[in-house]
């Protein structure tokens, strides 16, 4: 496990890494959640594995320092996580993220470009949400004032989680977990699928198949993101079917010359 200084108030972003070859392969968990949790079997599996890989859990999450006077923007996400990059010495990483750090990704592309070769975006919200009452994830949470939230709306929540999803959701701040969703379902100006539309560099969309057709998906891809469907899962691609996820995301993080 390492760790590096993130804010100017000195809080610590820690992640896990494996050892590897460049170019580094960057993950990045969703609202509540860990990276650690989601992808060590993803970044070990033998279609993934060799790289230098970092599986990072964002301000406010999991290994990481939860700070109670952050905010908690998307901006501040990617710009905690561009200031542990640099001090880890990373630069042109592949990103794999999921939802919420998929979302986080975008912004760290487009406002640290030199940090970002490929993007693998799973699952990740490109558009506003508008919160809902009694919703469980970033919908309900941001439902909730703050005070409310605080108050008890987070024992609500966990009631209407999963239990895979609680027990990384626990390690939150609870403060970090509901600015991150009210900032989550609020977007970023300009939106995140128009940051992501504008983006020079490689970029994978992995959704689950069931959902049908993604929203959008004819402009993603004329302006050159891969909209790729994954059989057999929900949400979470990469716990769900790990040998589907890992083959669309080798084949993501691959040139098409290399393949043949």
């Amino acid at each position: 496990m390492h760790s590096a200084v993130a804010t100017t108030q000195g809080d610590r972003i820690r992640w896990v890494e494996l050892p590897g070859r460049e170019p580094t392969r960057v993950y990045v968990h969703g609202l509540g959640a860990t990276s650690p949790a989601y992808f060590a079997a993803s970044a070990t599996h033998p279609l993934l594995a060799g790289h230098r890989s970092l599986l990072i859990d964002m301000l406010g999450h999991g290994l990481s320092d939860r700070p109670t006077g952050a905010d908690y923007t998307l901006e501040t996400h990617a710009d905690a996580l561009a200031t542990v990059l640099t001090t880890a010495g990373v630069s042109g990483a592949q990103l794999i993220a999921h939802s919420m750090g998929g979302s986080v990704a975008i912004v760290l592309a487009t406002r640290h470009p030199q940090l970002v070769s490929r993007l693998v975006l799973i699952d990740a919200n490109l558009d506003p949400i508008q919160p809902r009452a009694g919703a469980g994830g970033s919908t309900g949470i941001a439902h909730y004032s703050e005070a409310e939230f605080l108050a008890g709306g987070w024992a609500e929540i966990r009631d209407r989680v999963d239990a895979h999803w609680w027990s990384t959701m626990r390690l939150a701040g609870r403060e970090a977990l509901h600015r991150s969703a009210v900032h989550l379902t609020r977007g970023t100006t300009p939106s995140l699928r128009e940051q992501l539309l504008k983006l020079e560099i490689p970029r994978t969309y992995l959704l689950p198949a069931a959902d049908g057709p993604l929203p959008g998906a004819d402009e993603l891809t004329a302006a050159g993101v891969s909209v790729q469907p994954v059989p057999d899962c929900g949400h979470n691609i990469m716990l769900d079917n790990p040998h589907a996820f890992a083959q669309a995301t080798a084949a993501a993080l691959t040139d098409p010359e290399e393949r043949a």
